[in-house]
């Protein structure tokens, strides 16, 4: 029993060593909708046809964290030394060279922008699922189309959005932390003293935005900067955390 118990000791310790050290590939591609590691990873040997995600659209955006996951419970170690948050899969075969940069293409006769996969309510905030490359006409493609998927994830809609609809940086904006009304804690930090006094929002605002409390208590209105939801700073400490 004791030379059992040992061996399965040495197995458990010894696994971690086995694991196979891979890249991710540069533009991942897939050619028939099923997003495997083979498809994200050079060398990844015998793991390469396990599935990681469907592709029902052009592109398919992955949490890089869920990958590794996924590649490290099949024998795959990805260091993702730079820190990828995530990755974008485009449709491979003919022509997929050619879009994988949005930017570059924009110069050809048709482009891919961003476009909603689904329609986005007011105030709602866009996942990366919801929204995916497409191939249009140049002249079709709005200037403030952003070219990066990062810079839409996160932020909320303006108005509502139907799916298909092109991305345009005009109709998203960072989500509201404060709404008109709401009862606000506002910190005044100074010498290493901290105040905090309670008021009302006159004004929606987004995380870095200034907006108008009243003190409830003496009736007076200050301006304020929203730092999360129900929290503002006031005085020095505002100023840093102002963004325009």
């Amino acid at each position: 029993m004791r030379a059992l118990a040992l061996a399965v000791v040495l197995s458990l310790v010894a696994t971690p060593a086995l694991a196979t050290p891979v890249g991710l590939v540069a533009q991942p591609t897939d050619d028939d909708g099923v997003v495997t590691l083979g498809d994200l990873f050079d060398g990844a040997g015998q793991a390469a046809g396990v599935r990681v995600a469907l592709r029902t659209s052009p592109t398919v955006v992955l949490d890089a964290a869920q990958v590794q996951t996924i590649a490290r419970r099949n024998g795959l170690t990805w260091a993702n030394e730079t820190g990828i948050r995530r990755i974008i899969v485009r449709a491979g075969g003919a022509g997929s060279a050619a879009a994988a940069s949005p930017a570059a293409a924009r110069s050809a006769a048709s482009v891919e922008v961003l476009t909603y996969v689904r329609s986005i309510a007011t105030g709602e905030t866009i996942q990366p699922e919801d929204v995916a490359w497409t191939t249009v006409q140049a002249h079709q493609a709005p200037s403030d189309s952003p070219d990066d998927v990062e810079a839409v994830i996160g932020l909320s809609a303006r108005r509502p959005l139907r799916a298909g609809a092109t991305v345009r940086s005009a109709d998203l904006t960072r989500p509201q932390v404060i709404a008109r009304g709401d009862m606000v804690d506002v910190t005044y930090e100074l010498g290493g003293i901290s105040l905090t006094l309670r008021g009302r929002a006159m004004e929606a605002a987004t995380v870095g935005e200034p907006f108008r409390v009243q003190n409830i208590e003496s009736g007076r209105t200050i301006e304020v900067v929203a730092v999360e939801p129900g929290r503002a700073l006031a005085g020095p400490a505002a100023l840093s955390a102002r963004t325009r």
